[in-house]
């Protein structure tokens, strides 16, 4: 009777999930798992899509195998207990979460992907960012960046934050997507939170596992710049803050109101009507009337003794008017009481004229 000889069957069918696995929302590229724990010991049933079947073993083969999956496992079970503490390295809630993601990827290959995918996602940048004011100094490849500083969205209805939002571009596309993480995870800031990132995160996310030194510098020289980037937005913010406070100073106050004259009607009518209107930085209204005491043909004299009148007065509204389409506008404003005024004496000038 022969012996029945020991066999081993091997399960060549891998499953696909379902969704795509995602990191902080963009899909890992190229890469099909069965399960994803999030940082957890690996479970045997992750595999990678490109991996073939194995090979037939025998028995002792077997075992060795076992014994080296138990070593590896051990192993990663180890480096997951001297973890980084994240907290310490001081990340964005964007970039932490990227950090994570990264760090549970189990193979380099595969985070060296997801660098790529990322950089085929980067937005694309006009030539005005590609100038030498915003070129990053000391890296392998060409890159630019530069940031805006806007509002923060926000319901609380006091003064909104200052947040920091990234441009850019590379030539190289594995610095390409370190830019695009950069950007992702440091956008939407304020300069202080940014100021205060440890770029050790590139350790803690694994990544530097796939950079040579010289791009390991290149990542480092391109955190340097995107930080010095947020703090002088942040400082051409201040100042613009300022210098728009000293012209709201120097900018002259709109005369509202003026105080009335009893006796004065025609006085009254006509500062009334060149305030409402006109809303006069500077006016001044002097009735000469009495100068000209028991002058013929004036219906205001005949009325309250008003009949000559010399006006000054400065509006933004004469801007760009000749002489006589200033007096013409006035004229015009004050309609009626221009009949009973015999004379009226205008110097019109606009704030710039002052």
């Amino acid at each position: 009777v022969q012996p029945k000889q020991n066999s081993i069957k091997y399960c060549t069918t891998m499953k696909r999930p379902s969704k795509p696995l995602l990191i902080a929302g963009i899909p890992i590229a190229g890469l099909a798992l069965a399960s994803y724990n999030g940082g957890s010991a690996p479970s045997a049933s992750v595999v990678s899509a490109w991996s073939s079947p194995p090979a037939m073993m025998n028995t002792s083969s077997s075992r060795s195998q076992k014994s080296s999956t138990s070593s590896s496992v051990l192993l990663r079970l180890s480096a997951i207990e001297d973890e980084v503490d994240l907290s310490s390295l001081h990340l964005t809630p964007q970039l932490e979460m990227m950090v994570n993601a990264f760090s549970s990827i189990p193979d380099e290959k595969t985070r060296h992907k997801q660098l790529l995918y990322m950089a085929s996602k980067l937005p694309h940048v006009t030539d005005e960012v590609r100038v030498p004011q915003n070129k990053v100094p000391g890296c392998l490849s060409t890159v630019h960046v530069d940031c805006t500083l806007e509002p923060k969205n926000s319901d609380s209805g006091s003064d909104e934050e200052m947040v920091v939002n990234y441009i850019g571009d590379s030539d190289g596309l594995l610095t390409k997507g370190l830019l695009a993480l950069l950007i992702r995870g440091l956008s939407g800031s304020t300069p202080q939170e940014i100021q205060r990132i440890d770029p050790q995160f590139i350790q803690a996310a694994k990544i530097s596992q796939t950079l040579t030194p010289g791009r390991n510098n290149g990542f480092l020289n391109m955190l340097a710049v995107m930080k010095k980037k947020a703090l002088d937005a942040e400082a051409a913010n201040a100042l613009n803050a300022v210098e728009q406070d000293e012209q709201d100073d120097l900018r002259p106050i709109v005369i509202t109101s003026f105080e009335e004259i009893d006796g004065k009607p025609m006085y009254n009518t006509i500062m009334s009507t060149l305030i409402t209107i006109l809303k006069p930085t500077s006016i001044t209204l002097t009735d000469n009337s009495s100068q000209h005491a028991g002058h013929a043909g004036s219906k205001g004299w005949e009325e309250s003794g008003e009949s000559h009148f010399a006006l000054e007065i400065v509006a933004e509204a004469f801007e760009g008017l000749s002489l006589v389409k200033r007096h013409q506008l006035i004229y015009m404003l004050l309609g009626d009481t221009m009949e009973k005024i015999h004379a009226l004496e205008i110097k019109a000038k606009s704030p710039a004229e002052v």
